[in-house]
Formats: C-alpha cells, structure tokens, sequence
C-alpha cells in the first residue's frame, strides 16, 4: 500500500487507494513505527473504516494501531448520529477496557524496602489472571445497578468516595444503559469478575514518577519526581466480552434488514437510530459501566494492600480513569459545524484538552501521563493512543524465551513480578511490543497530547 506522506508524523490513505472509500484514512506513526504497522492488515483494516456508512472527517489510526476485529486496534472513527452506523467492531471485544492512575503519598525510597511485601500483598488481594473469582459477592439487584450506575455501587458499598467519581470519565456512568440489554449468558459470565484483573495485557503496576517534563501540570496532581503511584489497566472482563459477542451476531443480521454493505463482515453494524443500533449502545453502555465500576473496586483493594504494607495513614487519589474501547455520543467541528456524532474508539482514548491521557508502555518499559490538546480537538475528535501496540502475536511471543528469564531479567532491573500462569509473563514481554518513546514521541509531536510525566514500574502484577 502507497502511502502519501504528510508530515514526520502524518500519513495518507486517500479515498482513491479502492472504491468504496467514503473518506480519506490519516495514520500517526514515524517512518520507524511504520515498518512494524506494515506487518500485519491494519492499514488495510484502516481503509476499510473508511467505507463505514455515515463516517464523518477521516478514519484514523494511532501509532500503536496493529490489526484487530474488523477495526484495528488503535482505531478512530466518528459518525453521524442521524444518519451513521454503529459496529461493535469499532468497540471491541473488551468493552471499556481502560487505565486508572492513582497517586500515593508515599516516595520510591520508602517503598522500595518492602517492594516485595508490597508485590505480593497485591496478588493475594486482587484476583488476576482468567477464571479467577471475585471476592466481591452480587445479586441480581446488585449487578444491574452496577451495569446502570457504574462505580457509585462501589462507593455506597464502601469502596472509594465521590472524589473517585469526580476523577473518572463520564463519572464513570453512560446515562441510558439498560441492564436488560445485556443477555443473561453475559451476565452469569461478569457476575463473579467485579474486583478481578484478568488475563493477557490487563495489568496493575507500581510505579515511580522518573522524569517530569510538565512541572505545573504535575504539581497539579501532587506528582514529583520519585513519588510513587499505581496504574491499574482492565475492563469489563467476560461480561463485556458476551455483549460483544452478543451483538456482532445481532447486527450481522441486521445489516441484510437495512441492505447495508461493509467489506469485512467483521465491521457488521447497524444504524444507530434503529432498534438494534440503539439496543447495543445500550448494552454497550451497560458493560462499560460495569468496567468503571471492576476498576473502582480493583482501586480498592490496591488502597487496602498498601495500607496493610505501611499504615492506615497512606493515601492512594484517583488522577483520572480513562476508557479505551468505546463509542460515545459527543458534538464535534465537522466542516465549520458543530455535529452530533458517535465516536468509536477502539484501543484509542480519549484526549480532551488538558484532560489526562495515559500511554502505559510493556511489561518492564516506561508508561506516559500526558494532557490533551486542542489539535486532538481538530484532528481526531480528541482522542489519542492508548499504549505501545503489539508488534508480535502472543503465539509467537512465547517462543525462545521462559517465564523464569523474563522474571529473572526484570528483577534485575529492580522490577518485582508476580502472575498466575508462565503465559502471563512470556506473551507480554517487553519485545512483544512496539518502541513506547517512539510512539509518545509521535503524539507530543503531532500535537495530540503533551507530555507530563514519564512512569517507570518497579511492581507488576499480571494474570
């Protein structure tokens, strides 16, 4: 595929490269990043975005975009609500997977002694890894009211306050979910999740601030340099991967009733104003508040851990929760006008401005903090990256390399492990993905989101 080069930061798809391209596709990757983007079907998935009935603007694609289900991941694509399509693809399988980042007052020199007491404290009380239970016990009544008000369950149940709400996209509710949206299967399956980190990239690591590259924005949110604070990255776990699941199969019919044609089954979508259209967003909605709602309770239990490790006195604030696989309604500039669209952003957060965006990197690599900036607001309909993106399949990653090595080299770097299963560690490992400076560098340079801090792991906790 020819791409017409834009700028160091920017590439083109034009709408001529095959018919039915409603639009142009941009790309934000550096020649470097590129070469990685071109090994898989991404930039071809990107194209066929462009197709989706109803786009507005361009379809776009984030530096850590790699190839996914019917969008790739690293996605971006505003529609017209009027007349526009929704498509669970455009979503993702793991609705609303997302990042927290909390603050502590502690430093790295006064965690440092008892890092591995810490390490294990958080193991033991946050589930992880797949089939795990939740020590979080749900009724009926108690689950639809989480799939309806998100993490204020949480809250009225003890777990965290207002001011958590107060730090979370959406406060950590979509208005217009319906718990009766979401299938019964979906339902059993998320039932026993809440609390629980899961399997594959989900992750909870502590970390310390390392360099500082924004001292106002930082002083903002009590950060300095060696302060210690913890990321916490998980979604709605297999209830939200039943909606998807659910749904892809719904719209796929759909799609025969109101004679729309994509050129990857895997985008099936539906018209958002129809009753399928609206029933998934609803469903959608459902399973997103469900995952606020798993980090909320995750956030937690990392509080208590910390306070068994060094006193009822320590404090964990949320700095922010932010989505990163969703669709939302929101009012965008296209063309001079201001219209109402639904943004899907798959594997792509948002990045309002002077909102924060988190960027964590592989297990073992920096994570970034950043702001957005208005150029997201006139590019991409303010949104950004949301990590480094796979440049290897988890097949593939687990070749030539045991989980003992990868724990071992990590811990020489002062990083303390722990994780369920070998597979945790050998299909995330660090080479599993692509260059995290690379790809912070591309959306601070393209004017998307600005640099605030970076993050270096010293505990990670994976499934």
């Amino acid at each position: 595929m020819h791409l017409e080069k834009i700028d160091d930061y920017r590439w083109l798809i034009p709408k001529s490269y095959k018919a039915g391209m409603r639009t142009d596709a941009m790309i934000y990757a550096n020649e470097r990043l590129l070469e990685a983007i071109r090994q898989d079907q991404s930039l071809e998935q990107a194209a066929n975005v462009a197709m989706l009935p109803g786009i507005v603007g361009r379809a776009l694609a984030m530096p850590d975009i790699h190839q996914g289900y019917g969008f790739p991941i690293g996605g971006v694509a505003a529609v017209d609500e009027h007349d526009g399509v929704v498509s669970p693809g455009g979503v993702g399988f793991d609705i609303n997977c997302g990042v927290r980042l909390l603050s502590s007052t502690l430093t790295l020199k006064e965690v440092r002694p008892k890092l591995r007491e810490l390490v294990h404290q958080l193991f033991r009380d946050i589930p992880s890894g797949t089939g795990q239970s939740s020590r979080v016990t749900l009724s009926d009544a108690d689950l639809n009211r989480v799939l309806e008000t998100g993490p204020r369950w949480a809250i009225e149940h003890g777990m965290g306050s207002e001011a958590d709400l107060d730090h979370t996209e959406e406060r950590g509710c979509i208005p217009g979910a319906d718990p009766y949206a979401v299938s019964e299967r979906a339902k059993q399956r998320g039932r026993a999740q809440l609390g629980t980190l899961g399997s594959g990239n989900h992750f909870l690591e502590v970390q310390y601030v390392e360099e500082i590259f924004d001292q106002k924005t930082a002083a903002q949110h009590n950060l300095d340099k060696d302060r210690i604070v913890v990321l916490i990255h998980t979604g709605s776990r297999g209830l939200g991967h039943q909606v998807c699941t659910d749904y892809v199969s719904q719209l796929d019919q759909a799609m025969r009733k109101y004679d729309l044609h994509v050129p990857d089954r895997q985008l099936a979508c539906a018209p958002i104003r129809s009753p399928e259209g609206q029933r998934y967003l609803q469903a959608m909605a459902a399973a997103a508040n469900f995952a606020w709602t798993n980090r909320q309770c995750i956030a937690d239990a990392a509080r208590g851990a910390f306070q068994r490790i060094f006193g009822e006195g320590v404090n964990l604030p949320a700095i922010y929760d932010v989505a990163h696989n969703i669709a939302k309604r929101e009012v965008h500039m296209v063309d001079g006008k201001q219209k109402r669209v639904v943004v899907h952003r798959k594997g792509a957060t948002r990045a309002f401005p002077n909102q924060a965006v988190f960027i964590p990197g592989s297990m073992g690599t920096a994570s970034y903090f950043l702001t957005g900036q208005e150029g997201a607001m006139r590019e991409t309909f303010g949104s950004a990256c949301h990590g480094a993106g796979r440049v290897m399949s988890r097949s593939a990653a687990k070749k030539g390399v045991t989980a003992k090595e990868i724990q071992k080299e990590l811990e020489s770097r002062g990083i303390i492990v722990e994780s369920l299963t070998r597979e945790g560690l050998t299909e995330e490992k660090p080479e599993a993905y692509k260059d995290i400076e690379s790809v912070v560098d591309v959306v601070h340079n393209a004017g998307l989101a600005a640099r605030v801090a970076r993050l270096r792991p010293i505990g990670v906790i994976k499934g």
